[in-house]
């Protein structure tokens, strides 16, 4: 197709006070207001983006007590007649402005290259982290996935006024709670989007969730469970010492995640403590694990299986890579006080504690001082109905999108196999499940799944950086489905190299020769 003539915003300033009815947005709201409408030129200090109107507004939510969503949509000058729709991050809280990069990219921001980009704040105002809006209903339903629909609705009839016309691709993108938010609009509003990217996604968030809960049981409730920051990383190196040169590097990377786990028994044995002094300890930072500490890092291995079903007849959440080379001393990792904090926070009582506990106390049980580690998930009582209804209002696991598939969609997922707060495992058994529903060659068509060796939740001994945006355009636009990718590796003290991304089950593997610092110095193998 050819490229049409880019066009600028015919109406900037005009659209400040726009009003957009109720009627207009395809959820019940109370309208939308847009705020403030400025032109940005592209000289403006820190302005990289070129010349563009920026919007900023609210949707009105219909609950007395209930915070609006706020959102932003930028219109660029030279519009390449596509739009992009930013996802949040964590339980979000602050307004996405969509005027940044997309995460794992060293390229232009979209909107530099020409996309409408929008996003908003998924209806609660907030940090990250604050998980007390759980407490108002309309918000949680907002959070969960109706703040999604709203802010595309109100952002396509803006850009539609802006331009004189609709874009010609709508597209998703986001990570962890935005990776989540991809895989909602697929399966909630597929006819909206014509390509998502949905990195490291939160999918079966109570799963994650609870499974939280669990881990801080075990570490703060069972005598000696708990595990310092010394013993984690002895855990770590020792994995590094068996498993790094399995895919035929020495490179601090461990690619043959399968291999390792075949190991998984030779390493659990040899950081065990071998006398009864040992195992009796009761302080930390000693070089071995008790049984107890051995039953914490196992049930993060292993994850949850429940005796009930929540929505989508879901009973489990899938374990982590413990033992293959997830790093759990990570600022997301477990826990890096030797006390459970009164007020469990991610840095002293581990992230998917401290997020689990908020999830009890705010979504679940309304109660801000509820102890969560009273809490056996196994047995929820009278909790298992809400447990049931959050999981259908924010889990999305339904495995039903054939309606996506069959308008011609795309999905490009990333993820790390490192990953220390939302299990890579978790999303491959998601992907296994639609394979198993629509078979291989249908997932194909409209699916690419990127498991990346040494990555983690945002941070690792491998960070990629690739263009993800320009592969699922052009899969979009131009039917070149993506194969192997190439990403440069913009960690610290790593940054530069490059490594081939496999698709979904391969893997890099070391030629034997060769640059260790150069993906042409690997291929794709199957474990």
């Amino acid at each position: 197709m050819a490229q049409r003539t880019p066009s600028l915003p015919l109406h900037c300033t005009d659209l400040a006070g726009a009003v957009l009815p109720p009627a207009s947005i395809g959820l019940p709201t109370n309208g939308a207001l847009v705020m403030s409408a400025a032109m940005i030129p592209a000289t403006a200090t820190g302005n990289l983006n070129g010349d563009f109107c920026r919007l900023t507004g609210v949707i009105r939510a219909q609950s007395a007590g209930t915070p609006d969503i706020r959102f932003e949509v930028n219109l660029p000058s030279q519009w390449n007649h596509r739009a992009l729709q930013f996802g949040g991050g964590g339980y979000s809280g602050v307004v996405v402005t969509g005027t940044g990069p997309m995460p794992f990219s060293p390229e232009r921001a979209p909107l530099a290259r020409g996309y409408a980009t929008f996003g908003d704040d998924s209806g609660h105002n907030g940090t990250s982290s604050e998980a007390n809006f759980g407490l108002l209903e309309e918000a949680v339903t907002n959070f969960g996935f109706a703040h999604l629909k709203k802010a595309h609705d109100v952002a396509l009839a803006l850009i539609e006024r802006g331009y004189g016309q609709a874009p010609e691709h709508v597209y998703f993108g986001g990570g962890s709670t935005g990776g989540r938010e991809g895989y909602t609009v697929i399966q909630r509003y597929p006819d909206d989007y014509d390509g998502v990217i949905a990195n490291s996604p939160a999918l079966n968030f109570s799963g994650v969730r609870l499974t939280g809960v669990v881990v801080g049981r075990h570490e703060y409730r069972t005598p000696g469970g708990y595990l310092s920051p010394q013993l984690l990383e002895r855990v770590y190196e020792r994995v590094m010492q068996v498993c790094d040169t399995l895919d035929g590097a020495a490179d601090a990377i461990i690619s043959d995640v399968e291999a390792c786990r075949a190991k998984e028994p030779e390493i659990i044995d040899s950081l065990r403590c071998q006398n009864e002094d040992q195992a009796d300890r009761r302080h930390v930072g000693d070089d071995c694990l008790t049984p107890p500490q051995v039953a914490t890092l196992e049930t993060l291995r292993d994850g949850l299986r429940l005796p009930y079903a929540l929505a989508w007849n879901v009973d489990s959440y899938r374990g982590y890579n413990v033992f293959e080379g997830t790093r759990l001393t990570s600022t997301l990792g477990l826990a890096h006080s030797p006390q459970r904090q009164t007020q469990p926070a991610f840095a002293p009582n581990g992230y998917l504690y401290a997020q689990g506990d908020a999830y009890l106390k705010y979504f679940i049980t309304h109660d801000p001082n509820f102890d969560s580690t009273n809490f056996d998930v196994t047995h929820p009582g009278r909790y298992r109905e809400r447990l049931f209804t959050l999981s259908a209002t924010i889990g999305a696991m339904n495995p039903d999108v054939s309606r996506y598939i069959a308008r011609g969609g795309k999905l490009i997922t990333l993820q790390g196999l490192a990953d220390e707060v939302i299990s890579p495992n978790q999303t491959i058994a998601y992907y296994q499940a639609l394979v198993g529903r629509y078979g291989e060659e249908r997932v194909d068509s409209f699916m690419r799944l990127y498991m990346v060796p040494g990555y983690q939740h945002g941070n690792g001994v491998f960070i990629p950086s690739v263009d993800l945006l320009g592969a699922l355009d052009d899969w979009v636009s131009h039917g070149n489905a993506p194969e192997t990718l190439f990403a440069t590796d913009i960690a610290q003290a790593t940054n530069g190299r490059t490594r081939p991304l496999c698709r979904y089950p391969a893997f890099p593997r070391y030629l034997g020769k060769g640059n260790l610092n150069l993906a042409t110095s690997f291929t794709c193998a199957m474990p």
